[in-house]
């Protein structure tokens, strides 16, 4: 009987984690709004605070240390050098292969970073530059060019400058693209009764067609004109993108194979954007944000949708004896009203997107 209750207490306390009898070593990296380095050398942010509410009700002793970025913090803590690790900290299949995560404590995603009042004449070089562009005029010219062969083949035989065979054909073609413009289409026209019924159409056509095609370049360059020249993650395939490197943000980049210049910060790769180095810069949206509304107010701005989604979470080593106890405390704490309260007051609204 003595044995079986204590191995009951024992699978109880591995079920609940055990508290060690040592300080903890805890890492983190400057990522604000979640872990900011104060003047004094004190750390704050969303995610310190919510390390030391956790801390405090498991009566947990630790110091914190300040790793200079995020690969080099996971690799402490899978070498088991660190107990923990603590920031804005993005739960990926690839980290958790080395690391272990607690419950996510905020949902987010990527954001994109755009430059305030892009030049008139950029967005018009932008759109007529566009894949969109050039799909629309290669449409309009191969339908050009098939009512130009059909006519040519109604009257060939029957109008003296649309025979000849190729010259025929070209000069088929020419009348076609005429007609589509509505610029002298009466000159050499088709003579034939058929030949007649495909130009009357073909004009009637071509007029709606050109009609919705100045109708999509006006409002592509208004669109460009209001809100620049990226609205979401298709827009950065024609743009030059800026990313954080070694991040979640560039693995994701790089799995959908869409190019990207790395910086080895948000503030050099937000800089560049506001000079015009890039077009787009693209991180996690609440730290993007942040700094942009701290830093850059009035160069860049942060496009209100976003892509992708990201969970941060507390590192721990593999089969850390902490996680169970952790990860109960992380959701008793991120459904509490101070954290709700938290989030409302850094971010603007009171729970995680």
């Amino acid at each position: 009987m003595s044995l079986a209750v204590l191995a009951l207490g024992c699978s109880a306390g591995r079920a609940q984690g055990t508290v060690p009898d040592r300080e903890l070593v805890v890492a983190t990296k400057e990522a604000p709004p979640f872990a900011m380095k104060q003047p004094d050398g004190s750390w704050g942010g969303i995610s310190i605070e919510l390390w030391r509410k956790i801390a405090a009700g498991a009566h947990l002793r630790f110091r914190l240390v300040e790793n200079q970025n995020v690969q080099d913090l996971l690799d402490d803590v899978a070498k088991g050098t660190l107990d923990a690790g603590v920031g804005a900290v993005t739960v990926t299949a690839g980290r958790a292969r080395s690391v272990d995560f607690t419950q996510p404590f905020y949902n987010t995603g990527i954001g994109i970073a755009v430059p305030i009042n892009e030049s008139a004449w950029v967005s018009i070089g932008r759109a007529l530059l566009s894949f969109g562009f050039f799909q629309a005029v290669v449409v309009l010219l191969c339908f050009a060019m098939a009512v130009g062969f059909l006519i040519w083949l109604l009257e060939r035989r029957k109008t003296e400058h649309f025979g000849g065979g190729a010259k025929g054909l070209g000069s088929s073609f020419w009348w076609s693209t005429i007609a589509m413009t509505q610029a002298g289409a009466a000159q050499n026209a088709p003579a034939t009764l058929p030949g007649r019924i495909v130009a009357t159409g073909w004009m009637i056509a071509s007029v709606i067609a050109i009609a919705v095609f100045t109708a999509g370049i006006t409002s592509t360059l208004t669109r460009r004109g209001l809100e620049g020249a990226v609205h979401g993650f298709n827009d950065l395939r024609s743009v030059r993108v800026g990313a954080v490197g070694n991040s979640a943000t560039t693995d994701y980049l790089s799995r959908e194979q869409l190019p990207f210049r790395a910086f080895p910060d948000l503030q050099s790769g937000l800089s560049a954007l506001s000079r015009g180095a890039i077009d787009a810069f693209v991180h996690d949206k609440p730290l993007l944000t942040w700094i942009v509304r701290k830093d850059f107010p009035a160069s860049v701005r942060v496009v209100d949708t976003s892509f992708s989604s990201e969970s941060y979470a507390i590192v721990l080593p593999k089969g850390s004896t902490l996680r169970p106890m952790l990860d109960l405390a992380v959701l008793d704490q991120i459904e509490s009203h101070w954290w709700r309260q938290t989030l409302f007051q850094t971010l603007g609204n009171s729970r995680s997107p």
